[in-house]
C-alpha cells in the first residue's frame, strides 16, 4: 500500500493529510474534490495496489457516498456501476449524504435513555440520595466521553450499562 502517491489527496484532519481509514474489513476513501476523476482514479489506484498483493475489493459490497451539494452520478471500477448510498452506520456514527445530524442525535437520545432506564430501578429503591446523584453523575460523564471519542459507538453503552448496573447493585 506504500506505492500510492496521494500526498495531495484526501481531507486535512489535524495537520495530517487522511486518505484512506482502514478497519477491519471496512474501508473509506475520503476526497475533498468534487471532480469525478479523483475519486475514480484514488479507488483505480487503490484497486491496483490491492492486487498486487493478492487482494480483490468486492465490487457487489462496495457502496459509495457523496455529499448532497455534488451533482455527479456515481462512477465505475473495471465497467462495474458502484452503488450509491445515502445513509450509512460507520464506526457508531449515522452518516448521510445531506450531512443531517437529527438521525445520529436521535440514535443518542435513544441511547441516554437506556442508559437511564439501566440505573433506574437502583436509584429508585435506594434511600441514599447521594448515591442517586453519583450514579446520574456517573452515565452523564460516561456519555459524554463516549460522545467525544473518535468512534465512540451507541453500541458500546450496552456493555457499560451491564458492567456498571451490577456494580452499582452491590452497592445498593
Amino acid at each position: 500500500m506504500g506505492t500510492l502517491e496521494w500526498d495531495n489527496m484526501g481531507v486535512k484532519i489535524d495537520g495530517r493529510q487522511i486518505h484512506l481509514l482502514r478497519f477491519v474489513d471496512d474501508i473509506v476513501l475520503t476526497t475533498p474534490n468534487t471532480r469525478q476523476a479523483e475519486p475514480k482514479r484514488m479507488l483505480a489506484d487503490f484497486d491496483k495496489a490491492c492486487g498486487k498483493i493478492g487482494l480483490r475489493l468486492s465490487l457487489k459490497k462496495m457502496m459509495s457516498m457523496k455529499n448532497g451539494l455534488v451533482s455527479f452520478a456515481s462512477f465505475t471500477l473495471n465497467e462495474t456501476d458502484v452503488s450509491e448510498c445515502f445513509s450509512c452506520v460507520y464506526l457508531g456514527r449515522e452518516n448521510n449524504s445531506m450531512n443531517d445530524l437529527a438521525p445520529e442525535l436521535s440514535r443518542w437520545k435513544r441511547a441516554v435513555w437506556r442508559a437511564f432506564k439501566s440505573i433506574e430501578d437502583v436509584a429508585k429503591r435506594t434511600k441514599n440520595t447521594q448515591l442517586c446523584a453519583h450514579l446520574s453523575t456517573q452515565w452523564f460523564i460516561l456519555l459524554q466521553r463516549m460522545r467525544q471519542k473518535p468512534g465512540g459507538c451507541v453500541s458500546g453503552l450496552k456493555d457499560h450499562s451491564e458492567l456498571s448496573n451490577a456494580q452499582w447493585k452491590g452497592r445498593c
